[in-house]
């Protein structure tokens, strides 16, 4: 779900900030540190361990460097994976239902 809200861009803005910040912070909190600092975040959170950064990588990323080249090739790698996903659910919607209506089976008795 926070992957979804970042890509989409629905976190962004100060009212937003109370779900990540700690609300003592926000008067002193830069929201461009926050948003690279969750961006490089759900880089270093992929599933895939190959898909992840090096900390090498990380630290150039909080410097400033090669972030948004990053991010967009993360981005457009997300979205072609959400895609698949849903079309992957409407192809097999089936599978849902069948998993609902199962009828209990009896087990035979103890050995």
């Amino acid at each position: 779900m926070a992957r979804f809200l970042f890509m989409s861009g629905n976190w962004k803005g100060r009212k937003k900030l109370d779900a990540v910040v700690d609300r003592n912070l926000h008067r002193n909190c830069n929201i461009h540190e926050v948003e690279m600092l969750m961006q490089v975040a759900l880089l270093c959170t992929q599933s895939s361990p190959e898909d992840r950064p090096a900390m090498s990588e990380v630290v150039r990323m909080l410097e400033g460097e090669g972030l948004a080249e990053r991010w967009e090739e993360w981005q457009h790698a997300e979205l072609n994976r959400r895609q698949e996903y849903e079309r992957l659910q409407r192809r097999f919607n089936w599978g849902e239902d069948s998993i609902h209506n199962q009828d209990a089976v009896e087990l035979s008795g103890g050995r």
